[in-house]
C-alpha cells in the first residue's frame, strides 16, 4: 500500500509570489540563465537552482519549452516533468532569433554568472550569441554547453538525444537478453541526467577558478561521453585482450549469484553476492549453509565456473518464496538483498520516507499537491530547497525586465507588440 506523504514533509509555495534570495544557501548571490531545453542542461541549471541561486528560465514566448508538453498532463496544462524539473525558476519569454531579442538577451547575461544552453552546436553563434560574444560583454561568464556529441568533432552537426548517447556510448549493446534484441537500459533520459550532473561539477569546477582568476571559461558537456565514463574495465579489457562484453541478461558473469530473480508471488528481487562472505549470508538465508562450504561453492572462482547450477538454486528457492518471505530470510542473515521496485513500492518503502525522498509541494497555482523527488546531494549543514514548481510560461518576464534590467513598462510593451516577449 503506498503510503501518503505526511504533513510535516509538505512544502507550502505560492507560484504567484517573488522569490527571496536565500543566503544560507552555498549558491546564494549566483545568477544563472537557463537559455536549454529539455532536460540535460536545464536539469544542471535545477540543481543550482535548488541550493540558492537565481536561475533564470529563458524561453520561446510561443510554446516554451518542449518539456511543458512532454509526459503527463495537469489542470493547469503543463505536463508533471515541467513542473518538477523546472522548480525553483522564473520564466523569462524572450525570442533570441529577433536583434531585440539578442540584444536584451545580451544585457542578460552581462547581469549573469552562468549559462546553461543544449542547443545543436552553432545554433546560438548563428543568432550572434556564441560564446566568443558573450565572453567579451562578460569576462567572468561560466557558460554550460550540452550537445549529442559535443562541440567538436565530426559527429558534432547531428542530433543528439539520450536514446542516441546511449547507443554511442556502449550502454544500450549491453541491455538485454543474450543473442536477443537489446532493450531500453532503464530510462530513456538516463543520459540527459547524466549529463547534467557532470554539467554541475563543471560549473562548480570553473567558478572556482573564477574565484582565483576572475576569468570565465565554458563546459563543453556530450551526451555520449557521459554515458561512456560509466563502461568501468570495459575500454582497457579491449585494449589489452581485444574482450568485447556482450548481452548477459538478468545475470552479470562476474560474480555469483549477482542477478535477478523471480519470487513465487511473480515478483523480482536482486542479489549481489561479490564476496564469500556474502553467499555466505546468502546460504545461511536458503537455510543450505553447505552452499558456502569450499567443496562446493564456497570460492568466488568455483561459483563463477559453476554460475549456471547456482543460479538454478537460487532461483528454485526464490520460486518457492514469495518476495516478502525471502526478504525476511535475507535480512535475517545479512544476505545482500532488495526487490526491484517499482514507483507504487517506492512510495511505500519505510527507508524513501525516513530520508524525506518524496517531497510533497502544496502549489495553489496548479491546484493540487505534487510529488517530486527531493533535492540532491543532502548537505549536512545547507540541504537544497523547494520553493516552487515549474512556472507559467512568462510568468516572471515583466519582473526581470523591469527589476534586472531597468525597463520602462512601455519598453517591455513594444518587445510584447513586436513578439519579441
Amino acid at each position: 500500500m503506498a503510503l501518503q506523504p505526511k504533513q510535516k514533509d509538505k512544502t507550502t509555495v505560492r507560484s504567484d509570489s517573488k522569490s527571496e534570495p536565500k543566503p544560507h544557501l552555498p549558491l546564494s548571490g549566483i545568477r544563472v540563465i537557463d537559455v536549454a531545453t529539455f532536460i540535460a542542461a536545464p536539469y544542471a541549471a535545477g540543481i543550482m537552482g535548488e541550493f540558492g541561486a537565481e536561475v533564470l528560465k529563458v524561453e520561446h514566448p510561443f510554446g516554451g519549452d518542449p518539456c511543458r508538453n512532454f509526459g503527463t498532463a495537469t489542470k493547469r496544462g503543463d505536463t508533471l516533468a515541467w513542473l518538477s524539473e523546472a522548480r525553483n525558476k522564473k520564466s523569462v519569454t524572450l525570442d533570441l532569433r529577433t536583434p531585440d531579442g539578442a540584444a536584451t538577451f545580451k544585457k542578460l547575461v552581462s547581469k549573469t554568472d552562468v549559462l546553461c544552453e543544449n542547443f545543436r552546436p552553432g545554433t546560438l553563434e548563428k543568432w550572434g550569441l556564441g560564446w566568443e560574444v558573450l565572453s567579451e560583454l562578460n569576462p567572468g561568464l561560466v557558460m554550460l554547453r550540452i550537445s549529442g556529441y559535443g562541440q567538436t568533432g565530426p559527429y558534432r552537426d547531428r542530433p543528439g538525444f539520450a536514446r542516441i548517447a546511449h547507443a554511442v556510448g556502449g550502454l544500450a549493446y549491453l541491455a538485454g537478453m543474450p543473442r536477443e534484441t537489446p532493450v531500453t537500459p532503464g530510462s530513456t533520459t538516463l543520459a540527459d541526467y547524466l549529463t547534467g550532473l557532470y554539467g554541475v561539477i563543471g560549473i562548480l569546477l570553473a567558478l572556482r577558478y573564477k574565484e582565483k582568476t576572475g576569468k570565465g571559461q565554458y563546459i563543453d558537456a556530450a551526451l555520449y561521453e557521459s554515458v561512456f565514463r560509466l563502461s568501468d574495465e570495459m575500454a582497457p579489457a579491449y585494449a589489452l585482450y581485444g574482450t568485447v562484453r556482450e548481452r548477459t541478461g538478468p545475470h552479470n558473469p562476474i560474480a555469483c549469484p549477482l542477478g535477478h530473480f523471480r519470487t513465487k508471488d511473480d515478483k523480482w528481487v536482486a542479489f549481489a553476492c561479490t564476496t564469500n562472505k556474502l553467499f555466505e549470508a546468502l546460504a545461511k538465508a536458503m537455510d543450505r549453509p553447505e552452499l558456502a562450504s569450499y567443496g562446493l561453492y564456497g570460492r568466488h572462482q568455483k561459483r563463477l565456473e559453476a554460475r549456471h547450477e547456482v543460479n538454478d538454486v537460487v532461483s528454485a528457492w526464490c520460486g518457492s518464496l514469495t518476495r516478502d518471505e525471502v526478504e525476511k530470510k535475507c535480512n535475517e542473515t545479512g544476505a545482500p538483498y532488495a526487490p526491484l521496485a517499482n514507483i507504487a513500492d517506492i512510495f511505500g518503502n519505510r527507508q524513501f520516507h525516513a530520508r524525506r525522498n518524496l517531497v510533497a509541494v502544496d502549489d495553489p497555482d496548479v491546484g493540487e499537491t505534487l510529488v517530486v523527488p527531493c533535492s540532491l546531494p543532502r548537505l549536512s549543514e545547507t540541504p537544497g530547497e523547494i520553493d516552487s514548481l515549474g512556472p507559467r510560461l512568462g510568468q516572471h518576464t515583466d519582473e526581470v525586465l523591469q527589476d534586472l534590467l531597468g525597463m520602462t513598462p512601455s519598453e517591455i510593451k513594444r518587445l510584447r507588440d513586436n513578439r519579441v516577449v
